[in-house]
């Protein structure tokens, strides 16, 4: 959906004030997107983007990470090999991204997130073909999803998809 009224308050409420029952139907929104994502033929892995861990303690939970988790829900009951993993991590203090330019969106992540390799190994002992699809609530400059698709891809983990709730319209300036 575009980022706009009634879907942007939707996502800030359950984001920013713990709206914990928008998590079902955002978690559907999100469901629909990742099924046009998904391939056949073995184990999707829907890998939410981290949030900040200070942004996390402050909030009391982990947003992104509750979609998704709503998302797989929605999937397995129509029979979707998914599971979620959360197997990335930001590596350094990345800034808040509100109010930056997407030049500055890319600088301020760029090789800020790394896969967590705990999680990874148990996965790659499975012996089963893999795919991830990097799940976000909201896609602004696409500077977030690209970093999140650099770490996993870094590993070899192939990125299948990126989805996301809402996006927001891309605005380009007008020539002079």
């Amino acid at each position: 959906a575009e980022y706009a009224d009634p879907v942007r308050r939707m996502i800030l409420l359950h984001k920013e004030h713990a709206a914990y029952g928008l998590a079902g139907p955002l978690g559907e929104a999100l469901a629909g997107a990742i099924r046009v994502g998904l391939r056949r033929g073995g184990r999707t892995i829907l890998v939410p983007v981290p949030s900040r861990p200070a942004v996390v303690r402050a909030r009391g939970h982990d947003p992104t990470a509750r979609l998704t988790r709503a998302a797989a829900a929605v999937l397995r009951s129509l029979d979707e090999d998914v599971a979620v993993r959360p197997l990335l991590r930001q590596r350094d203090v990345v800034a808040d991204q509100a109010g930056l330019t997407s030049a500055e969106r890319a600088a301020n992540l760029a090789d800020r997130m790394a896969v967590r390799v705990g999680p990874l190994r148990r996965l790659a002992r499975r012996g089963r073909p893999l795919t991830a699809i990097v799940c976000d609530d909201v896609l602004t400059t696409g500077s977030t999803a690209r970093e999140a698709q650099r770490a996993l891809e870094s590993v070899g983990l192939g990125v299948a998809a990126i989805c996301c709730v809402a996006a927001t319209r891309r605005r380009v300036p007008l020539p002079k």
